[in-house]
């Protein structure tokens, strides 16, 4: 064993900071000696969670489990090691006319990372989460031993692991399905909704698109309140691209990349320039409707051109709060959620409401279950707490469940759909916080 050496750690969120051992390892050895010999583990991919789910006494870093395993081409079926980027997954398998069921608002998640989240994206209506298309994983439980689980073999196990918060063990590898496109655009849709009320019927209206999200402008009140921004969209075929366009049609040109180079001044985000940056997004399109083409990038990664965004909210940090009401309550719960951030004047810089599906019963850890989802961003100040708090009492009024990838502040008794995954090996420092609020 090497000696341990702690150092300052995490998240995207930059919020909490914790001074942790952590450990990378490529030899299955390796990690099983790193496992054994600590009372307590957590695995951590390449922390783009928001809170302090992946943090722990013991950290086990997978960025050098990054080995792709094989690629079956005809059938599109991938099977690589956890550390492997989704971004990594898709410099392979898009040129081939591949693409991801599933994936998050950033490709820059692990493997890992999306089987232990059980990741949703724009499609959760249509397509479910990730764990729909994963074939099976290699686990690492806590006596060491590694174990493959899937549907039909150490079944318990492979349902408590997938939206399991790394709680069951390391995971090492996983293979999965991949989607057939013909390009790598999607055909786009923009609709601007002046209130909740119409955002709701717009949603509605669009069930039948297999992506939909809105952006939305948390700081709206009385009769603008949930003004947005729709965009559905769909895979695009090659005979509806341009000439130039088509002629290579799974190859994207590359792209200028942004980048932020310091932390911005805490005074820099504040009420009024959330303000200011929502009226500009919102009226930039000048039309009621925009219909165009775009590439997947622009399309599912708008914040991933933009290196180390996360330092636009300063050293100390912001919290992502993601929330789902059932699809029944979900415009009254929502109108209440934004009525309390208005209220408040922690206006959020980026908001996003989602359609979920219904949810597989099978999956009992994934966050998704039919309903309506609001992802907010919030400078971390001396208020967010009280705010968080009253968020909390209004999702757990409306049935609402919260999201443990993006959580770091919420209490206990909203994230008791947890199941089966209590160990007295693989504890994360979100783990120890809910059992101690209980």
């Amino acid at each position: 064993m090497k000696p341990n050496f702690k150092q300052k750690i995490t998240n995207w969120g930059n919020f909490p900071v914790v001074e942790k051992e952590m450990r990378s390892e490529d030899s299955f050895e390796k990690i099983k000696d790193f496992v054994l010999n600590h009372n307590e583990v957590i695995a951590r991919g390449n922390g783009r969670c928001y809170g302090d789910a992946s943090l722990g006494e013991n950290i086990f870093s997978s960025k050098k489990l990054n080995k792709f395993i094989s690629f079956d081409r005809l059938n599109g079926i991938i099977e690589c090691e956890s550390g492997v980027l989704l971004s990594e997954v898709l410099e392979i398998s898009v040129p081939q006319g591949y693409f991801l069921y599933v994936t998050p608002g950033t490709k820059f998640v692990s493997l890992g990372g999306a089987i232990a989240s059980d990741v949703h994206g724009k499609n959760h209506h249509a397509e479910g989460c990730f764990s729909e298309y994963i074939l099976e994983f290699k686990l690492m439980i806590e006596n060491g031993d590694i174990i493959i689980c899937s549907r039909a073999e150490n079944t318990e196990k492979f349902w408590a692991t997938i939206g399991g918060m790394g709680l069951t063990g390391v995971i090492l590898s996983a293979k999965f399905k991949l989607k057939n496109i013909e390009t790598a655009y999607i055909r786009q849709e923009s609709i601007k909704a002046e209130n909740i009320d119409e955002i709701f019927r717009l949603f509605e209206e669009s069930e039948n698109w297999t992506y939909t999200v809105a952006w939305i402008d948390c700081l709206q009140r009385g009769k603008n309140i949930g003004r947005s921004i729709l965009m559905r969209g769909e895979h695009a075929y090659r005979h509806e691209l341009s000439a130039n366009e088509a002629e290579n049609p799974l190859v994207l040109k590359k792209k200028l990349s942004l980048t932020v180079p310091f932390y911005f001044p805490g005074f820099v985000l504040n009420a009024f320039s959330v303000r200011f940056f929502n009226f500009l997004y919102y009226t930039k399109q000048s039309k009621k409707e925009l219909k165009n083409f775009v590439d997947y990038e622009t399309f599912f990664y708008p914040l991933d051109a933009v290196t180390d965004w996360n330092k636009i909210y300063g050293k100390s940090g912001f919290i992502q709060y993601q929330m789902v009401i059932p699809k029944e309550k979900g415009k009254e719960g929502m109108k209440k959620i934004l009525e309390t951030i208005a209220n408040s004047g922690n206006g959020s810089f980026l908001a996003v409401l989602k359609l979920f599906g219904k949810s597989n019963p099978q999956a009992y850890n994934s966050f998704p279950f039919e309903g309506y989802t609001l992802a907010l961003d919030f400078k971390v100040n001396s208020k967010l707490k009280k705010l968080v708090d009253k968020l909390d009492e209004i999702v757990q009024e409306f049935g609402g469940r919260i999201y443990l990838t993006k959580d770091s502040m919420s209490r206990s008794c909203l994230t008791d759909y947890l199941k089966n995954v209590q160990s007295s090996k693989f504890v994360s420092l979100q783990h120890k916080r809910i059992l101690n609020n209980k």
